[in-house]
């Protein structure tokens, strides 16, 4: 089992973006509340060390280049933000036929339409089946095969 903080970074990483995919190529305000849930800063303005550890992970969302933003609203959204062409490339793909069976007990079987079975099998797919699931185990190795899978076959190799 992951340390909390990190099961949390992935789950927030998976909603942002799933919340950006849903409106691409729009640009949108992705607010800290709406990833993190409610946040009250205490008696100095301060918000919660889980608020800003959102507001952390969406600021290295852009530092990897899978979103970009034109500013943020203070520490509680960031205006105007949109995924880059290389997350959204990497959320339409298809997933391995393996990682989707494991991941999604809705996997697309070979009667559907082929269009239905890409969208069914595509990173976003799993990534949604994984937050819907509810289990931080499911979001985790969803981001984590989407997103750092090329880099951990490298080093594998």
């Amino acid at each position: 089992m992951a340390d909390i903080h990190v099961e949390e970074f992935y789950k927030d990483v998976a909603v942002a973006l799933i919340q950006l995919y849903s409106v691409f190529p729009r640009r949108t305000n992705l607010f800290v509340e709406d990833i993190a849930g409610p946040d009250e800063p205490d008696e100095f303005g301060l918000h919660s060390p889980r608020h800003m550890a959102c507001f952390g992970a969406l600021l290295w969302l852009e530092e990897e280049g899978l979103l970009r933003y034109v500013d943020t609203i203070r520490q509680d959204a960031l205006d105007q933000a949109v995924l880059t062409q290389k997350a959204f490339v990497r959320l339409s793909a298809p997933a391995p036929r393996s990682l989707v069976a494991a991941l999604d007990a809705s996997a697309p079987d070979d009667s559907l339409p082929r269009s239905v079975q890409r969208d069914l099998s595509s990173y976003v797919h799993l990534i949604r089946s994984a937050i819907k699931s509810g289990s931080s185990d499911r979001i985790s190795l969803a981001i984590q095969s989407t997103f750092f899978a090329d880099s951990l076959a490298d080093q594998l190799h």
